[in-house]
């Protein structure tokens, strides 16, 4: 019987015991959530862009030959420190030798060809030179006949008289008769002879000018033949292989033996890197981060063959050129690093840092704190997201926050429409034509349907048509202050249009914990960002204050009326 009564008295302690842990609780549950917090406090901010890429030499040359042959001989390898013009390899040249020894006596020939006419050119100017003399004597004998024929003519005309006054003989008029005759046929063989002389010379120089011609021709073969020793020489001289520039021999493609062939495309037969203690990593930056990356900004990388020690480089150029990798837009950022140690080698993959922002003492807010929201709060703009999601900046197309989700039309609506005739001073016609387009923008999203998905995609799409019938409708200088208006927009999307141009920074919002330990909503313009802190620009908040980074659950108890034991 005691025994019974034992065990009943533990029983109904036990049950008591149960029902006061239950109505605790219960109590705890009814009074308030319990939060996670910390201090906002000041330190610094160190924001880095984190990235890989690829260490290559500062400048790579690709030596290879303009010539077909067997390679006989190699005078470099790998890590092999070169100057410019020393030679590498020899390819043989035993075929160049023969086809130079062949060129070189047709130089000769040619030489010796053009010499004879040299020769020959003398030859015809002295032959025309005698011509010429001769044609001189015979036009001398030439006006002797025609002086004899002159005295031959007198005399006879004198015996013609005295013949008729019957003081001549006969006999003498006869002689005087026959003188003239031989004297004007002495005339006429002189001029013959004048006129033989002178084709004789025309022929000499119609020869002169053939000699001339010959000897053209004959330069022209002795400077083709020289050009042709000039090719093969320089033939002889591309088959040694030689070193543009000053470096290191990183790569060698060819054996001793091997027959290298120039027919299609020059061949690659060493890779020479130069100065190797200047040496660049070509770095892939994703487009979200790209435009924190600036030229000149510090960089601290490591590679896997030196994990314990750090690399310091900076940024020297970022590549407008775009890949998409992987469905992945990236873009190639160059950065310049020392290496007068020779530690780093080309192909080492480095792990980098690039430090885009470096502030030692601001006030800070920790980033968990940024992301947290009380249950069944509505998300803010900007969408879900990275470290800052609450201080994601809209892209909008439109220059004025009056086209939010769920919210393009009614009062927002007008007051966009308010903003562009005030700011842009619209006309009649394009406000209507404003009008009419901001009906189409709403009809597009409400056909979108309730999925929040659709929903977003259909905003967005919607917002960068109208951005862009808008502008259309525009003259230039309205043009050029609509997109000042939307570029303040995507940098400041939760400030009116007068207030955008002097706020900075990107929106934000974090709880505090009030005295009453419930939390209250305060909105921030946040700075620089390391991903953990993020730099407070603007907001009433001071160091010291208290802020919620997150909810601590709640021991699970009794649902309704079923309880269970703590134990």
């Amino acid at each position: 019987m005691r025994k019974i009564l034992f065990l009943s008295i533990v029983v109904l302690a036990g049950l008591g015991i149960w029902a006061y842990s239950a109505r605790s609780s219960s109590e705890q549950a009814e009074t308030g959530q319990r939060y996670r917090s910390e201090k906002i406090g000041r330190g610094p901010i160190i924001a880095t862009v984190a990235a890989t890429g690829t260490v290559m030499p500062t400048t790579t040359v690709i030596v290879g030959s303009q010539l077909s042959g067997q390679v006989v001989e190699i005078l470099a390898d790998f890590n092999s420190e070169v100057k410019a013009g020393q030679i590498l390899a020899r390819l043989n040249r035993d075929t160049l030798t023969a086809r130079r020894d062949g060129a070189l006596a047709d130089l000769a020939q040619a030489r010796a060809a053009r010499q004879l006419s040299d020769a020959q050119s003398e030859k015809v100017r002295a032959d025309i030179r005698r011509a010429e003399a001769q044609q001189g004597d015979m036009q001398a004998q030439a006006q002797r006949a025609e002086a004899l024929l002159a005295d031959a003519e007198t005399t006879f005309e004198r015996q013609n008289s005295l013949k008729a006054r019957g003081i001549a003989t006969d006999v003498a008029l006869q002689s005087a008769a026959t003188q003239r005759a031989t004297q004007v046929a002495a005339k006429r063989s002189a001029e013959a002879q004048i006129a033989s002389s002178r084709a004789q010379i025309a022929s000499l120089q119609a020869d002169l000018k053939v000699v001339e011609a010959q000897k053209l021709s004959g330069d022209a073969q002795v400077a083709k033949a020289e050009a042709i020793v000039r090719q093969i020489e320089v033939d002889m001289a591309n088959s040694e292989i030689k070193s543009p520039v000053d470096g290191v021999v990183v790569q060698r493609n060819i054996e001793l033996g091997q027959t290298v062939a120039a027919s299609l495309q020059s061949p690659t037969l060493f890779l020479v890197a130069q100065n190797l203690r200047q040496i660049e990593i070509y770095v892939n930056v994703d487009e979200a981060d790209v435009g924190r990356v600036k030229v000149g900004q510090e960089v601290e990388f490591s590679v896997n063959a030196y994990m314990a020690r750090n690399f310091r480089g900076q940024v020297k150029q970022i590549r407008l050129g775009s890949q998409n990798v992987q469905n992945v837009v990236i873009y190639t950022t160059v950065v310049s690093v020392p290496n007068e140690d020779m530690a780093l080698l080309p192909g080492m993959t480095a792990n980098l840092r690039i430090f885009t922002e470096r502030k030692p003492d601001v006030l800070r807010v920790p980033n968990a704190a940024l992301r947290w929201q009380p249950a069944g709060a509505p998300r803010p703009a900007g969408g879900e997201g990275g470290e800052n999601a609450v201080a994601a900046t809209p892209t909008d197309e439109t220059p004025f926050a009056a086209q939010r989700e769920g919210n393009a039309g009614g009062n927002a609506g007008a007051q966009m429409l308010a903003n562009l005739k005030t700011e842009l001073k619209l006309s009649e016609q394009q406000l209507g034509e404003v009008e009419k387009l901001l009906r189409v923008m709403r009809e597009a999203i409400a056909a979108a349907g309730n999925d929040p998905a659709a929903r977003r995609e259909a905003v967005r799409t919607a917002r960068q048509r109208f951005g862009r019938a808008v502008e259309a409708l525009l003259d230039a200088e309205q043009k050029v202050k609509y997109r000042a208006l939307i570029e303040n927009r995507r940098q400041n999307p939760q400030a009116g249009p007068a207030q955008r141009t002097a706020q900075t920074g990107v929106p934000g919002r974090v709880y505090l914990l009030g005295e009453d330990g419930s939390p209250r909503l305060v909105n921030l313009r946040l700075g620089a960002n390391d991903g953990a802190y993020s730099e407070i620009l603007g907001a009433e908040v001071k160091p010291g204050d208290t802020v919620i980074t997150g909810a601590i659950a709640p021991a699970k108890g009794r649902a309704g009326s079923t309880f269970r034991f703590g134990f």
